[in-house]
């Protein structure tokens, strides 16, 4: 008889007490760094137009985004606006930036801004038509969106 005998070893199972935590640390990390689309284009992506003075919007929240190009797939003739997620005409703009009002607070009714994303081809009247309108709703504080360029010297 020997002094050793040998036993088949089995392996360990493995050890799951760290699984919920790593599930756990995944989820947050996705959860904190997931940026959420807030509309789903129906036009063309705007090129936009450049600028070398930019101001970043501070308070996003406080924005309403009217999109301005041309259709996707080519059916529609000439520009095209989008709201949220609908395309829409001029005249839709006035309920648009009256629902937008009705969402935030009395005092911060002043601070709301519309944002114009038009693309560079854009004609003018599109953008003149969209101005009187927000102008007879008193919606005088228009921001356009741009790409920032460096100041040539």
């Amino acid at each position: 008889m020997s002094k050793f005998s040998k036993k088949k070893k089995e392996m360990p199972a493995v050890n799951t007490a760290s699984l919920p935590d790593i599930v756990f640390m995944l989820l947050f990390f996705f959860m904190v760094t997931t940026v959420m689309r807030e509309t789903d284009l129906k036009i063309k992506p705007p090129k936009l137009p450049e600028a070398t003075e930019v101001k970043k919007l501070e308070k996003k929240n406080l924005v309403s985004y009217i999109y301005v190009g041309k259709s996707m797939n080519g059916k529609i003739k000439g520009d095209v606006i989008q709201l949220n997620d609908k395309l829409s005409t001029v005249k839709d703009i006035r309920n648009f930036i009256l629902a937008k009002r009705a969402t935030v607070s009395q005092n911060e009714i002043n601070k709301l801004t519309t944002s114009i994303k038009a693309d560079i081809g854009t004609e003018v009247g599109t953008i003149y038509d969209i101005k009187n309108e927000l102008r007879e709703i008193n919606a005088l504080k228009i921001n356009y969106s741009t790409i920032a360029v460096p100041r040539k010297k």
